[in-house]
């Protein structure tokens, strides 16, 4: 990268490097296997077609006789790339020099004029990159040399004076060129760079704080910590470098504006990713930023808040969103200690466990995808609910090659003791006896295996759940998996594995023989009339398989609705995913804006509906905060039907995040009529959605029309090519097969295998092996209640079994079957789940958080920038970085922005009329543009018909002075009221001390026939006296502690009881409560007047929030005690104490200290705070 000060022979060397790079890149974009990688090509070409005009820019200034000022910016006609004959363009891919040019004075890279990052500073990392782009980051002393450090070659070595004859041969010849390219754009270039300004002036108005911006070349790149700030041209390479840097100094987290990118470093191989398993792990503040502003946004206006993770399997959701979880019960539930936190542990124990497996690039990868609802109230969490997407079924009974099962029956083969074993029929079972297990990878940590399944026992005894019921349906699928059929010489199968035939009958609660029944004979209706049939081996090994996936499925969902239902806490409020809300949230769907629009338009008609509308939609959704933990994109060998709703469900997920950021932002600048200087060209994802999930012609809807006519795989795969030959994203794979095609996805391309399409897509179960769990047939309960919605609707009519078919997995839909089938698919129910929830995301304000695996192997602190790079591509992470830094990425009403930012203006210039709303705001960002920012995003902002736009650069600059008045103005009431507080409290001392001056002056002179007394408080007192002589005496008692000894002959005179101190003296004039109103409040309450009401006893516990505390505690002292001036002080501020109950005293508690129990004030002291575990 160009620098100042270097000389014009390291310019030159730079400039053919960028030059050898463009015509690569040239290259590999004939070469472009997708739309999406050709795009990324083509921004490459612009950036480094910005760094070689920049670069000719500074060889021209370092000319002699130059004017000594660089070019402000390229011409349209100027070449920044000379024309390289030597590569053939195709007519398609052609991109000439001027072209670049021009789209980049345009695109993302406008600021050409930017330096880019400079050299890392010697940090405590070193970072040593091999040929093959890997990254291994160890702690060492050394420093971190950037890729750029070369550039810093000692001149005088060999090898740099070679360069130096070299280069100055071919500087003549580029020299002469670039004069007169120079000479004869230099007044075009000044021109049209007069008209932009021109043009800019009237969007931005007087809000084009970008030019007070000081530029910071010098930034550390391991320190930057928001990629808006990155100077330079803002390229793909430089962001990578950025990451890389933050990477190799352990910073994995990095903004982009309000979007958080963490990289995972895989520091936590093995981890079983709960939330009891992650509590050791410090939290990070940017995710806490996170919570804190969904937590805010929430409470300030209502809407819901939905936090979504997104990125590739395997780059760490899962983890990211226990952390988040935990972070939002520290802020919003009352901390680990809760009972709603310890339910909400135990059942994501229970579920990882049961929906985890190991894949081929992911040792912990999610199988089922979770969205987390937390309904919030008032700042305070009171519920929580678990929204469970299992689709990954057939992996119970066949995972595919080097792959596992779920890691549950792994576990309970580890941890099972020999009772349990012998109990469960599972003696003499392991990983290389059981069908199901010994296809896939069988190696295993027993040890660590063994103790999961421990604290998964324990966790389901949290829940309320009973062990043995689990287990025995566990244990019944293992077995299940050895029993086999074969076709026989008759009618009859041949059954293989009697022994475990039986096992499994046992372990179900049913009879053998009605088990064998089940799986071998079916039932048919044909016209009216039931024919029994009996399967053949192929037919009843599937049903087998059928058995094994139901039970298994419906086992996860029952003990998912058993979690969910002991998070209630009474509570009879509607969530989002209940159906009584979502004539609400339609009925609302005009007030559910961008995620930065704000506020209500103006006017009385219009801001009075809509406020009620806003309020009609925040009582429906009950203010929850969501977390969504789904499906990141993967490519097995062989790619399934699973595989396919997964990245369709990554597709979705990546499309609502594009017309979240993208789109809305593009639309909503051009209905308003703001041109914005960054032209972001994002890829929409739309043409792969529509491939797969089109109404009548997308691939789902082609196999549903296929499994209800009973076709094959090879018709549908055929009918598929067909239908589809001429959409881009669909390809032929390689191999030819007439089972097989190919996507391109997003993130990368996948050819799926169809051979089991349809039967995985039926999800059927005959309702003659349902029949067999009836409960007049069936001794186990549990295996009852897996079927009982089937059972239901079967034992309905007479006939039983009549033929009909059920779902392998439980259904939404309330009707279960249509005739004779289920009422829906495997992939139709799926789609409708997932647009449930999109609908419940789009009326929810999103929080995004892109995850990025580091490596392809899951290695320790390592940073592989291809697999980085091709992630990065996919999540379009370079485009988000060009629309924050220089876009119009928020927007807000006029009435709220101002109400949110009306104290950064001075008060009195404000006009507060909702008729003056523009001036108000153009006066505010006058007065924020005052302050010089410190970083080179753009602060630029323009005014639309209904909205202020604000850049991701002037939003933080916004909230960033709003934070500091804030602060500020906090700190002046503090101040005041402590003022007022001393003052207050010197008052009353000041008068006691005048009190005692006064006695003092009475003592010492007292008059005739006055006898002194003694009194024992500590302070003054007046009372009556005894006296020897003449008359009547009046005593004075004086509780002076410095007095002297006692006057001998003298009778003392016991003193009243002092009061307490800070008491105002009694008001004689004051009259005292009417005794029959006395009387009336006692018959109320049920009191007696002549005895004291009763003491409720004491508790043996505190409760702080939502946490409940026992004894012993430790506290610290807020203020000493006793208070100054009620003696000699005995427990000092800051004073660590120890509680040791509570005391009969009202409002105190027991302390002990120094072998002495005291009774201390509850209000003198407050909670230490303390880590607690779960």
């Amino acid at each position: 990268m160009a620098t100042l000060g270097l000389s014009k022979v390291f310019i030159l060397d730079k400039y053919f490097t960028e030059l050898q790079k463009f015509w690569e890149t040239e290259k590999k974009l004939q070469d472009a296997s997708s739309s999406n990688e050709a795009v990324h090509l083509q921004q490459r070409l612009r950036s480094l077609s910005t760094e070689l005009v920049t670069l000719r820019n500074r060889l021209h200034v370092s000319q002699p006789g130059s004017s000594g000022k660089p070019d402000k910016g390229p011409s349209p006609g100027a070449p920044a790339v000379p024309p390289r004959t030597s590569l053939a363009h195709g007519p398609g891919h052609t991109l000439t020099a001027s072209a670049l040019v021009h789209q980049q004075q345009h695109g993302p890279g406008h600021a050409a004029n930017h330096l880019m990052p400079a050299e890392l500073e010697p940090a405590k990392r070193h970072c040593s990159i091999p040929d093959d782009g890997m990254v291994s980051c160890v702690t060492a002393l050394g420093g971190v040399r950037s890729p750029t450090s070369g550039l810093l070659t000692d001149v005088k070595s060999a090898k740099g004076t070679h360069h130096h004859h070299h280069h100055q041969q071919q500087q003549q010849q580029q020299q002469q060129q670039q004069q007169q390219h120079q000479q004869q754009h230099q007044q075009q270039q000044q021109h049209q760079h007069k008209q932009q300004q021109q043009q800019r002036a009237p969007v931005q108005g007087k809000a084009a704080i970008g030019a007070q911006q000081s530029v910071v070349g010098s930034l550390n790149s391991a320190a930057l910590d928001d990629l808006i700030h990155l100077p330079g041209p803002l390229t793909e390479d430089a962001v990578l470098k950025c990451l890389q840097a933050r990477f190799c100094a352990k910073h994995y987290h990095t903004n982009v504006g309000p979007i958080l990118v963490c990289l995972n470093p895989y520091t936590n191989v093995g981890n079983p990713l709960t939330l009891t398993s992650t509590r050791a792990v410090p939290l990070t503040p940017h995710l806490n930023r996170v919570v804190q502003e969904a937590v805010r946004q929430q409470s300030e206006t209502g809407y819901p808040q939905a936090i979504i993770l997104s990125g590739t399997s395997g780059s760490g959701k899962t983890y990211a969103s226990m952390l988040l979880l935990r972070q939002l019960f520290d802020v919003a539930g009352g901390g680990p200690e809760t009972d709603a936190f310890k339910h909400l542990a135990a059942a994501f124990t229970v579920l990882r466990s049961l929906g985890s497996a190991k894949t081929a690039t992911n040792s912990e990868s999610s199988r089922i995808g979770h969205f987390i609802e937390v309904q919030v109230t008032d700042g305070a969490l009171y519920r929580t609910k678990i929204h469970c997407y299992f689709l990954d079924q057939t992996r119970v009974i066949r995972p595919l090659p080097d792959e596992k099962n779920y890691h549950i029956f792994y576990q309970m083969l580890a941890g099972l003791s020999h009772d349990e074993r012998v109990r469960l029929n599972l003696e003499g079972y392991n990983l290389k006896n059981l069908r199901y297990l010994q296809h896939g990878d069988t190696r295993q940590d027993e040890a660590e295996d063994a103790v999961r399944f421990q604290n998964w026992k324990v966790c389901l005894g949290v829940l309320g759940i009973p062990f043995l019921d689990v287990v025995r349906v566990l244990a019944a699928v293992l077995i299940l998996g050895n029993v086999g059929f074969t076709d026989g010489p008759g009618v009859e199968v041949g059954v293989i594995g009697e022994n475990e035939l039986a096992s499994v009958a046992s372990l179900l609660g049913v009879t053998p023989s009605a088990l064998l029944r089940g799986l071998t004979s079916r039932t048919h209706n044909a016209r009216g009339q039931l024919v029994k049939s009996v399967c053949d081996a192929n037919m009843s090994n599937m049903t087998r398989d059928s058995l094994a996936k139901a039970l298994y499925c419906r086992t996860v969902a029952t003990i998912v609705r058993r979690a969910n239902s002991l998070k209630r806490l009474g509570s009879t409020l509607g969530t989002l995913s209940s159906d009584s809300n979502e004539s609400v949230h339609n009925q609302a769907e005009v007030a559910s804006q961008h995620a930065s629009t704000i506020g209500s338009s103006a006017g009385g008609t219009g801001s009075r509906s809509m406020t009620a509308l806003n309020n009609a939609v925040r009582h429906a959704t009950d203010g929850f905060i969501g977390i969504l933990d789904m499906f990141g994109f993967e490519d097995p060998k062989p790619s399934q039907l699973e595989h396919l709703c997964i990245n369709l469900c990554a597709e979705t997920m990546q499309h609502f995040y594009n017309t979240h950021i993208f789109k809305s932002s593009i639309e909503s600048c051009r209905d308003e009529g703001i041109r914005c200087d960054v032209e972001v060209d994002y890829v929409d994802n739309v043409p792969c959605i529509d491939l797969i999930s089109s109404l009548r012609t997308g691939l789902l809807s082609m196999l549903d029309v296929e499994c209800s006519i009973r076709g094959t795989a090879e018709s549908y795969v055929s009918k598929v090519k067909v239908q589809h030959k001429q959409n881009p994203r669909l390809f032929e794979p390689r191999t030819v097969d007439c089972r097989s095609f190919g996507i391109q996805h997003f993130a990368g391309r996948v050819t799926y295998d169809a051979s089991d399409f349809l039967d995985t897509n039926k999800d059927v179960v005959p309702d003659d092996l349902v029949a067999v769990f009836y409960k007049h047939t069936c001794n186990f309960g549990f295996a009852t209640h897996l079927f009982g919605s089937e059972l239901k609707a079967l034992y309905a009519s007479d006939t039983v079994p009549r033929g009909v078919s059920f779902r392998i997995s439980p259904t939404s839909h309330t009707d279960l079957l249509n005739g004779d089938e289920p009422i829906s698919t495997l992939t139709q129910d799926f789609h409708t789940r997932l647009d449930n929830l999109l609908r419940t995301l789009v009326h929810a304000r999103p929080h995004f958080v892109r995850c990025v695996r580091s490596n392809a192997s899951e290695t320790l602190l390592q940073f592989d920038r291809n697999v980085a790079m091709r992630q990065i591509r996919s999540l379009q992470v370079l485009e988000t970085v060009n629309l924050m830094a220089g876009g119009y990425p928020h927007r807000m009403r006029f009435k709220a922005f101002n109400a949110r930012y009306r104290l950064i203006a001075p008060f009195k210039q404000l006009r507060r009329s909702e008729e003056q709303a523009i001036e108000d705001t153009r006066l505010i960002l006058q007065n924020a543009q005052q302050v010089k920012s410190n970083f080179n995003a753009s602060t630029s902002w323009a005014l639309g018909k209904r909205h202020i736009f604000l850049s991701e650069g002037i939003r933080q600059q916004l909230e960033h002075l709003r934070s500091e008045i804030r602060r500020r103005a906090a700190t002046d009431i503090q101040a005041s009221w402590r003022g007022w507080r001393i003052r207050r409290r010197w008052t009353l001392r000041r008068s006691k001390m005048g009190m005692a001056s006064v006695l003092g002056q009475k003592h010492a002179q007292p008059s005739a026939g006055t006898i002194l007394g003694t009194g024992a408080g500590s302070g003054g007192g007046i009372g009556p006296g005894a006296g020897t002589g003449a008359g009547l005496g009046v005593g004075v008692g004086v509780g002076v502690a410095t007095t002297g000894t006692l006057q001998r002959g003298l009778v003392g005179v016991r003193p009243r009881p002092q009061p307490i101190a800070g008491t105002p003296p009694p008001d004689p004039s004051e009259k005292c409560a009417d005794p029959k109103m006395i009387q009336q409040t006692c018959t109320l309450f049920g009191l007696d007047l002549e005895r004291p009401p009763p003491v409720p006893p004491s508790r043996s516990y505190t409760v702080t929030g939502n946490t409940k505390l026992g004894y012993p505690q430790t506290r610290v002292m807020k203020t000493p005690f006793p208070e100054e001036g009620e003696g000699e002080v005995v427990l000092l501020k800051g004073e660590t104490v120890l509680v040791i109950g509570a005391s009969q005293r009202r409002g105190h508690l027991l302390v002990e200290h120094n072998n002495t129990t005291l009774h201390v004030p509850y209000q003198f002291m407050e909670l230490k705070p303390c880590n607690i575990n779960v």
